[in-house]
């Protein structure tokens, strides 16, 4: 299941979707209520309520459009290196510009990663220049503090962002600097993943002493972003490992090449008597003499009627092979992979020029990922883009 199943778009901004995760709404709600109640009375005292609570919406809006502007510059420089973007998704912890696939060289690492932190700062410096010419032109004190927070907000996130914590911006500058030198994104990957880990765990014990100290919120923030950071570490490097241990090999290299098939005249009784059962198997290519013509399923068997199996044909109720459900032997398997994940599709007839070679299913290439986890680091070896 992708990571924001549940996002919905908003708008587009240059060509990306800015897609909102219901999670957001929680931390607007804590932003919005922890500056009407805290940062603004302390910052601009003897205001209304009501100016508190507008201070408090400008600023949480002022915050996550900087937010959209800090993915927006890594979403910009990665299409200008070759590299797609599923879009900008706003969530608990922030923002992310979805990345389709890896950067092919150190130097596209790189410049994609460092460009949201120089945007923050950029940000930062503009929030505070306008502070100061408000401070200037103004006699009251309620603008400039609105352009304060958002300098120190954009100082902060620039800041927090260059931690070298992968996978964030400072992680990634520091795999793209390891990779450069070694040639080898797996091991960078593997070095800066440890770095981010062993970061996550300096912020959790952070967060639980903070917590034993008694300072509420801010102190299960860090254990959360802890948790976020470490799970998000162990995730990209195993999604290295899967791509390095997937380079070079292709759908033959998988495919079950004898798969057991079915003529259209059969009935559906046949076919789970006399196939299904005794080869446990719930997907069957059907054939009339060897011309593929489509195939059945388990799902098709469960939604006929039992009393009718005995009389419909599988000729009847199978599923015509079409691009939608046939694949070429000769597909990488990385591509394969972004092509399930894509469809949702989790079985596939493998078919070169009408004729039936095979059949792959997702469970083989869950099967062969988890040999790969079994036999450990030294399975795989190099860079995934060699």
């Amino acid at each position: 299941m992708p990571l924001f199943s549940n996002a919905f778009t908003v708008f587009r901004l240059a060509g990306f979707d800015v897609r909102v995760d219901p999670s957001w709404l929680l931390i607007v709600t804590l932003i919005v209520w922890s500056l009407s109640q805290g940062y603004f009375p302390l910052s601009v005292p003897d205001q209304t309520g009501e100016t508190y609570l507008l201070l408090a919406i400008f600023g949480a809006l002022g915050f996550f459009g900087s937010l959209v502007l800090h993915e927006l510059a890594h979403s910009l420089v990665a299409r200008r290196l070759g590299v797609k973007i599923k879009g900008i998704t706003l969530f608990v912890f922030g923002g992310v510009a979805e990345l389709e696939s890896e950067p092919k060289t150190a130097g596209a690492e790189f410049w994609i990663a460092v460009v949201g932190p120089v945007t923050s700062f950029a940000l930062a410096f503009g929030f505070w220049l306008a502070g100061a010419l408000a401070q200037l032109l103004l006699t009251s004190n309620v603008v400039p503090a609105l352009f304060s927070y958002l300098a120190f907000v954009n100082l902060l996130l620039a800041v927090f962002n260059m931690f070298p914590a992968f996978p964030m911006d400072g992680g990634r500058v520091y795999r793209a600097l390891l990779w450069n030198k070694s040639g080898d994104l797996l091991d960078a990957t593997r070095r800066a993943s440890h770095l981010g880990t062993m970061i996550a765990y300096g912020l959790i014990g952070l967060g639980i002493l903070s917590l034993m100290s008694g300072q509420g919120i801010g102190a299960l923030w860090l254990i959360f972003i802890g948790f976020f950071v470490l799970a998000s570490a162990k995730a990209a490097y195993q999604q290295t490992r899967i791509t390095a241990g997937l380079k070079g090999k292709t759908v033959r290299d998988l495919m079950t090449s004898t798969p057991r098939c079915v003529r259209p005249d059969q009935t559906l009784e046949e076919l789970v008597d006399e196939t299904m059962l005794p080869y446990r198997t719930s997907f069957v290519p059907v054939l009339r003499r060897d011309k593929l013509l489509g195939y059945v399923d388990g799902e098709i068997i469960q939604q006929t009627d039992r009393d009718t199996w005995a009389s419909t044909l599988v000729g009847d109720v199978l599923v015509p092979v079409d691009q939608s459900n046939a694949v070429a032997p000769d597909l990488a398997l990385g591509d394969f992979l972004t092509r399930i994940t894509k469809e949702k599709r989790r079985k596939y007839l493998v078919v070169r020029d009408g004729t039936l070679l095979g059949v792959i299913t997702l469970a083989d290439l869950i099967d062969y990922i988890g040999l790969l986890n079994a036999l450990g680091p030294d399975a795989t070896h190099g860079d995934p883009h060699a």
